[in-house]
């Protein structure tokens, strides 16, 4: 379900949001995103964004990198999924193993 936050102290607000218009830059269309509203979806300058439509509605969400940690990680490991040794044979040159 999807929270829809009016944004009163912004003089283009509606009911549901914000009013922009669509303006040509170069061969492309671009929105500006008034800052309270970028603000509450946590974007700025840089932030890589995906776009969609879906059913005649324009998406943008930010693209939120995952981070991992070498606990987690290693957390997934099993039994199961792990490889099996290798023996690779005598070093040749200046190898540490």
């Amino acid at each position: 379900m999807t929270t829809v936050r009016a944004y009163h102290h912004c003089r283009y607000s509606t009911e549901s949001g914000m009013r922009a218009s669509v303006q040509k830059w170069g061969n492309s269309l671009a929105i500006r995103i008034p800052k309270a509203l970028a603000d509450d979806a946590r974007l700025g300058q840089g932030t890589e964004v995906e776009v969609t439509a879906d059913r005649g509605r324009l998406v943008v969400a930010p693209i939120r990198q995952r981070r991992y940690t070498l606990r987690g990680l290693l957390g997934t490991v099993t039994a199961k999924n792990r490889h099996r040794h290798i023996e690779w044979g005598k070093t040749k040159g200046g190898e540490a193993w």
